[in-house]
């Protein structure tokens, strides 16, 4: 990535994967103080972003996630019951692509100065987003931090919101997934992705910023998809994250042959796609769903180039998941019959690295 892109996201995705990196390696010389131990964790799941952690024969998943800058928006709109979804489809999409189904959460509210409306507003939503994917919120807390905590001005309050979750591995698995059983000529299956879900929003509030200025979040939308996304670029980022969690779940149920799924989240298709593509191995997609119109317009006024623009958003595919050639239209077919929109993408390459022929060309991201 070039520092131009660097500058105008306010972030590096390559800092960012360093950082983790190095996080994770300190948190991995903790697993040996539960070794042998009730909660002992995997020790062959490095690159998620959740981990299995083992309680006799039980096999649990264990991630945590916030719904990150997503929350300024809902400050600009002053409206905050959609925010709930955001919150747990970070979490639980990344259980359910190690094949966990997601149980439980616990989470934790940190504001400046509380307002109870607002507080009411966010579990409202958790509640409804809880319910469409089989959750139980059993655990959470409040706290005031003052100016610690900071947000756009004038917000009845200012907060970030995490969460943890668990779930449990899925009864047709024997292990998590984690890549190992990826081979060339296997099938991916692509879904769809109706929003910006809840990351590259440093990048696309900057884009807004110098395109419409600081109202930006009133100007007009008017793209073709503006009467399912909303009138204002405010509402069009404010659209919730569809959680694909059930629908993942509803393929395993099934019996179908899963080998591994990704959550197509902050470095896009290729960084995401990547972590699963074990043994040498690549991918070569080429009936991707195509970008959100939303997507397409915020990188013109960016000024990226469509190789950068799948590194930050999921450009209108949400997961990719890795099934038998066979199987493939069948596990999509399952997924449709969900409520999501899902099509055969593309198939594993024994080359590896990622190939992806979109609208704007082919692109290519080295293994």
């Amino acid at each position: 990535m070039n520092n131009t892109i660097k500058e105008t996201a306010g972030y590096s995705i390559e800092e960012g994967n360093a950082a983790s990196k190095n996080a994770y390696h300190w948190a991995q010389k903790t697993f040996s103080t539960r070794a042998g131990k009730p909660g002992e964790p995997a020790q062959d799941l490095a690159g998620g972003f959740s981990n299995e952690i083992r309680f006799g024969s039980e096999r649990l998943g264990i991630g945590s996630d916030g719904i990150g800058t997503k929350i300024e928006v809902a400050e600009r709109l002053d409206r905050y019951d959609t925010l709930g979804y955001d919150l747990i489809a970070m979490v639980a999409d990344d259980l359910v692509v190690a094949g966990f189904i997601p149980t439980n959460l616990s989470n934790i509210i940190d504001v400046n100065t509380l307002d109870y409306a607002v507080v009411d507003e966010l579990m409202h939503g958790l509640h409804d987003a809880a319910q469409f994917s089989q959750i139980a919120v059993t655990g959470g807390e409040i706290a005031e931090l003052g100016n610690r905590i900071g947000g756009y001005p004038g917000a009845r309050m200012n907060f970030n919101w995490c969460s943890t979750a668990v779930g449990v591995l899925h009864p047709s698995l024997e292990r998590p997934l984690s890549g190992a059983n990826v081979r060339a000529g296997q099938a991916v299956v692509a879904l769809r992705s109706p929003s910006f879900r809840s990351n590259g929003y440093s990048l696309a509030r900057r884009a807004l910023t110098k395109a419409f200025g600081e109202m930006w979040h009133q100007a007009p939308y008017s793209g073709p998809d503006a009467a399912e996304m909303g009138q204002t670029w405010g509402e069009v980022m404010l659209a919730p994250s569809l959680i694909f969690a059930p629908g993942v779940g509803a393929v395993l149920d099934a019996g179908l042959p899963l080998h591994a799924a990704a959550h197509i989240t902050g470095g896009g298709i290729a960084d995401n796609f990547k972590r699963v593509l074990k043994n040498g191995v690549g991918a070569e997609l080429t009936n991707l769903f195509e970008p959100l119109p939303a997507m397409q317009q915020l990188a013109e006024l960016a000024g990226i180039t469509p190789t950068e623009a799948y590194l930050y958003w999921n450009m209108g595919n949400g997961m990719l998941l890795v099934t038998d050639e066979a199987q493939a239209e069948a596990v999509a077919e399952t997924l449709r019959g969900k409520g999501y929109q899902a099509q055969v993408a593309g198939r594993i390459t024994a080359e590896p690295g990622v190939r992806l022929n979109v609208g704007a060309g082919e692109l290519r991201y080295e293994a």
